[in-house]
C-alpha cells in the first residue's frame, strides 16, 4: 500500500564497503531528512560545492552504473542500488554522506542496504508525498532497446525482458507490481557480467572492487560463482532493481506500468529525460485516505471474481 505522507529514518545509521569500480574503501552515514528535502549526497572529503541533489537531470554518466554530478563537476556514483533500497522502503528525504566518489557495492544488491535501514526504521513527516501519475503512454526505441510506461491506477509495474545470446541468461523475463508483490528476489539480486568483458571493463579502469562477493559472473554455460543463483531470475530482478533505482531520480514515486526490453541505467535516463517534456502525459498528485480506501474495495472485488 503506498504511503500518504513522506518519510525519512528515525536516526543516522553508518556503514563502508568496497566501491565496484574505484575499488576504494567508501564510508557512508545516512542522516534523517526535512519535508521536501529530497534525497541529497553530500561528499565529505571535499569543503566545499559538495552537495549533490539526486535527480535525473544530475546523471552525467550512465555506463555499468549510474554516476551523479553537481554543476561544480563534484561526482558520485554507483548509486542505483542505494535509491532502489530508498524507493522500496519508501524513504523520500535523506542525507547520504559518502567520504569519496562511490556508493559501496556491498553484496552487489539492495540487501544489505535494507537490512540496514530496517534496523533503523522509518519516520513519517508532516507532508503529503506527491506522485507522478501517468495519464498518456510514452516510449522509447534507442538501437533496438525499448522502454515505455501506460497509466497504473495507483501502482507502480515493471515488466522487465532481457536478451542474451549467453545460454544462462537467455531471454530472462518477469513482471513486478512494487505495491503488492514479495520484493525479496527483486532486492536480493545481484549485479552481474559475462565473464569474457571482466578483461574489457578492467582495460577500462572500471571494477577494481569487482569480485565474486559482490556480483554474480557468467561464462558460456554455468554461473562461475560456487553458490550460484539467489533465485531462478536473479538477472533480470537485477534489472527491475536497477531500474526501480533509477526512477527515484525523477524526484516522485511514479504511478504507472513500465515494459522495458533490454533496459539499463542509460535507457531509463534518457527515458525520464523523455517523459518529463511529455508535460500532456502525466500529472503530479496527492494520495487520501479516501483513494487509498476505493483501490482496496476495487482490488479485492477483482481477486474475488477472479478466484470464483
Amino acid at each position: 500500500m503506498q504511503e500518504i505522507f513522506q518519510q525519512t529514518i528515525k536516526e543516522s545509521v553508518s556503514f563502508e564497503g568496497i566501491g565496484l569500480h574505484s575499488g576504494k574503501i567508501c564510508k557512508v552515514r545516512l542522516i534523517p531528512g526535512i519535508d521536501n528535502q529530497g534525497i541529497v549526497f553530500k561528499r565529505t572529503d571535499l569543503e566545499e560545492k559538495n552537495l549533490i541533489e539526486a535527480n535525473y537531470k544530475n546523471v552525467s554518466s550512465a555506463k555499468l552504473c549510474t554516476t551523479l554530478e553537481n554543476s561544480s563537476g563534484i561526482k558520485v556514483s554507483t548509486v542505483e542500488h542505494l535509491l532502489a533500497a530508498f524507493y522500496i522502503l519508501g524513504v523520500d528525504n535523506i542525507t547520504v554522506e559518502v567520504d569519496n566518489e562511490e556508493i559501496p557495492i556491498m553484496d552487489g544488491s539492495s540487501k544489505d542496504f535494507i537490512e540496514i535501514l530496517s534496523k533503523v526504521g522509518n519516520k513519517r513527516l508532516d507532508k503529503k508525498r506527491k506522485f507522478l501519475k501517468i495519464l498518456n503512454e510514452v516510449d522509447l526505441e534507442d538501437q533496438g532497446r525499448t522502454i515505455s510506461i501506460k497509466p497504473s491506477n495507483l501502482n507502480f509495474e515493471v515488466e522487465f525482458q532481457l536478451n542474451y545470446s549467453n545460454n544462462i541468461i537467455g531471454k530472462q523475463k518477469n513482471y513486478v507490481n512494487f505495491n503488492h508483490d514479495d520484493l525479496v528476489d527483486i532486492y536480493s539480486s545481484r549485479t552481474f557480467c559475462l565473464f569474457h568483458d571482466i578483461e574489457k571493463i578492467k582495460k577500462n579502469g572500471l571494477a577494481k572492487g569487482g569480485s565474486l562477493d559482490n556480483a554474480v559472473v557468467v561464462d558460456d554455460n554455468k554461473v562461475i560463482n560456487e553458490e550460484g543463483l539467489r533465485n531462478d531470475k536473479e538477472f533480470v530482478n537485477h534489472k527491475i532493481l536497477d531500474l526501480a533505482g533509477d526512477f527515484l531520480l525523477s524526484g516522485y514515486r511514479i504511478l504507472g506500468k513500465v515494459n522495458c526490453y533490454q533496459g539499463g541505467h542509460q535507457l531509463s535516463n534518457m527515458f525520464l529525460r523523455k517523459l518529463f517534456k511529455s508535460k500532456t502525459s502525466f500529472v503530479e498528485i496527492e494520495i487520501s485516505d479516501v483513494d487509498l480506501h476505493k483501490k482496496t474495495e476495487i482490488n479485492a472485488s477483482v481477486k474475488l471474481a477472479v478466484n470464483a
